[in-house]
């Protein structure tokens, strides 16, 4: 075959604009691309998150956990006998005899009534640049101790051991205790040493209530009680009937248990709020023997504390947490705005560009968490805003050839940032302000592209392609 048979060479011009289909499959893949610096923007907060988390286990631990007040428990030892069987080597011959043995049995009281108030004073403390809300709290604890009753266990009253009678209380961190503690019960004043004798309760204070025999009536207890602590306080429903009167300038307050209060008052000096509790919420008796462990247990009692947490609702960390779920969106939203404008203007975005501006966008969220460290997280998201959308809108003026265009940009990303900025501040309402941002977004980019006839795009490109003489 000689030169002369051969076809002739077409030469096609590169079209102007690519198929609208395969344009936005590429798109797509630019934006799902972005998605591996976005996960690794995440796993750096999950760094800087477990730092921060770091940072406030020291603080508290110096300072004094989160503390749970159970008790006052009164309690008094008896004699009680019972008949053993025992193998015994009599004259050579072992056999079994019949002995009684006696042992000492602690039965356990719960008081008739329990009052309290208190003052919460929160403060802030700093390690670094990590900070820790914890607390100084004036307790005042009231209550009344009905007679001990002896009769439902049939426990004849000569073997009860007043003179070994002990009153303890549970509270988890001794070290936020900041002095000497002493109960007055009746006209006893009992210091109270560091220990809890309340089974399964390892952390507490105790004290010998001795000389308690002549009682014969409901005995009133008092104890002052200064403690620091962190995050919270809860207290347990020990009494019939139970009454938590608690103040504080803390203006964020998270009340959590079993109970919430009967009356509260939340502004911006802090807040108020008293619990009214009765006996029937728990699921543990008034009273016990100390080897039934399973009426009093640890769980029993954590199922029915009740209090308050001084904890912001959303800190800066799951602020920065919740907006780089939406990073995904940025991207989607910026890019079809670029993708429209090449369909519309007919213009020539490389994709090299696209990530360009994807890279910029990610880039925010890496701000925001770096500045949310060290400003408060609205001054932090301002920034990283303003620092984003001049770079995206600067490269759009060179990219999109056009001032109206950048400035359409421009709108957009002001928008998306304020709009994100509304949502992060929501709570209860985030999701619904959310959806119907999207459903205007998409009613939006429909009404813009309601004209184009994208099949004649389709068919442009096709003919450009084949027919050399004709541009598309």
């Amino acid at each position: 075959m000689n030169a002369s048979n051969l076809p002739p060479v077409i030469s096609r011009p590169i079209p102007k604009t690519a198929s609208p289909v395969m344009k936005l499959l590429g798109v797509g893949g630019m934006a799902a691309i972005l998605l591996i610096p976005l996960g690794m923007i995440g796993a750096v907060l999950n760094e800087r998150l477990h730092r921060r988390n770091g940072a406030v286990a020291e603080i508290t631990s110096t300072w004094g956990r989160d503390q749970e007040l159970v008790g006052p428990v009164l309690m008094i030892p008896y004699r009680s006998t019972r008949k053993v069987v025992r193998q015994q080597k009599v004259k050579g011959v072992v056999c079994e005899v019949e002995k009684v043995e006696t042992f000492v049995v602690k039965a356990c009281f719960l008081p008739q009534s329990l009052d309290v108030e208190g003052n919460i004073r929160p403060e802030e403390r700093r390690r670094g640049i990590y900070r820790a809300v914890v607390y100084s709290g004036s307790l005042k604890l009231k209550g009344v101790f009905s007679v001990p009753d002896f009769g439902a266990w049939k426990i004849d009253p000569k073997d009860v051991l007043w003179e070994e009678a002990s009153i303890s209380m549970a509270i988890p961190d001794l070290r936020g205790v900041r002095e000497g503690l002493q109960i007055t019960l009746g006209a006893q004043k009992i210091p109270l040493g560091p220990g809890s004798k309340i089974h399964g309760f390892n952390a507490g204070v105790w004290g010998k209530a001795a000389g308690m025999g002549w009682l014969t009536a409901e005995v009133p207890f008092e104890l002052d009680l200064t403690l620091n602590g962190s995050s919270g306080i809860r207290f347990a429903p020990v009494g019939v009937q139970n009454t938590v009167k608690l103040d504080s300038s803390w203006p964020d307050p998270s009340f959590q248990g079993a109970f919430l209060p009967v009356e509260r008052k939340v502004d911006g000096k802090g807040f108020s709020a008293i619990w009214r509790v009765s006996y029937y919420g728990r699921n543990y008796p008034q009273q016990w023997l100390e080897a039934d462990s399973a009426a009093f247990s640890p769980e029993a009692v954590r199922s029915s504390l009740f209090g308050v947490a001084f904890i912001a609702p959303i800190d800066s960390y799951r602020n920065v947490e919740r907006s780089t779920k939406y990073g995904a969106l940025f991207v989607a939203l910026v890019f079809a705005a670029f993708f429209l404008f090449e369909i519309l203007a007919r213009l020539r975005v490389h994709p090299l560009q696209y990530l360009l501006v994807g890279a910029a966008l990610c880039l925010f969220f890496l701000a925001l968490l770096s500045l949310s460290e060290l400003l408060s997280f609205g001054c932090a998201y301002f920034a990283a805003a303003l620092v984003s959308a001049l770079l995206v809108t600067a490269y759009a003026h060179q990219v999109l050839k056009s001032g109206w265009r950048t400035l359409i940009v421009s709108a957009e990303l002001a928008g998306i940032y304020g709009f994100l900025y509304v949502i992060l501040q929501l709570q209860d309402y985030s999701l619904m302000v959310g959806t119907l941002g999207l459903f205007l977004v998409l009613a939006a980019v429909m009404y813009v592209t309601r004209k184009i006839d994208w099949y004649a795009q389709d068919d442009a490109v096709y003919r450009a392609l084949i027919s050399p003489d004709k541009k598309p």
